[in-house]
């Protein structure tokens, strides 16, 4: 018999929603039941597509327009997918994403103004069939999102830097989306306190994708870093 197809958990939302470290977090409550995970993010999840990260953040590539950067995005996608995520699913592991295509229609799709067919013509040429089998929207109001934000210190990226008024359009953008998929979709209120936010998020998967027990109470740091963690000084959002 083969090896059963791993499962992919995307983790979506605005700027300094609190994904990444719950992207951590459900990390180790699923190792805590033995399944394998690998934690990856967008853009960015492998060499090729870390160095697109930098650029893409850095606004190199935010005076070619919303559709230049839906296409560095995509490229990026199409390494991060035949690199890490697609080989970790066929080995039967869990991949937690921290952003994925949602982002994309987000972002530079509802946001920049491209026809939603050409969001939709890149995904299926980067994606394929390897969609998210859950995503979880972690929903916090704008303006608490972007505090946080602050409160990591260094200068604002690409996306940071932008105003108030977009942030809340990105808000909403994120909540239509789950509103129009909610076979694949959980929206999960960020502003929680994160330990809650965590058990929100364990509630979602079980439901969704059980998986035995309980997650431990105590949910301790990564011991060990991605691999991309090491080549890129970028911070994950």
């Amino acid at each position: 018999m083969g090896i059963l197809r791993g499962r992919f958990i995307t983790l979506e939302g605005g700027e300094g929603a609190g994904k990444s470290t719950q992207a951590q977090r459900l990390a180790e409550a699923l190792r805590g039941q033995g399944i394998e995970v690998v934690v990856t993010r967008e853009p960015g999840g492998s060499p090729r597509a870390e160095k697109i990260r930098e650029a893409i953040l850095s606004g190199l590539i935010a005076p070619l327009g919303p559709v230049a950067e839906a296409m560095m995005f995509t490229a990026a996608r199409i390494d991060h997918l035949d690199k890490t995520i697609r080989p970790a699913l066929k080995r039967g592991a869990f991949v937690v994403c921290d952003r994925f295509a949602d982002s994309t229609r987000a972002y530079q799709g509802a946001l920049g103004n491209i026809d939603p067919r050409l969001i939709r013509s890149l995904e299926r040429i980067a994606i394929g069939a390897d969609k998210p089998d859950l995503t979880i929207m972690v929903d916090v109001p704008a303006a608490v999102g972007m505090a946080r934000a602050a409160q990591r210190g260094g200068a604002p990226d690409r996306f940071e830097s932008e105003a108030p008024a977009f942030h809340e359009a990105l808000r909403r953008s994120f909540l239509e989306i789950a509103a129009s998929e909610p076979e694949r979709c959980v929206v999960v209120n960020g502003a929680q306190a994160p330990e809650i936010v965590a058990r929100d998020i364990w509630s979602a998967v079980q439901a969704r994708l059980p998986v035995a027990g309980e997650a431990p109470k105590m949910i301790l740091k990564p011991k060990s870093k991605p691999r991309w963690a090491a080549k890129s000084k970028a911070g994950a959002k």
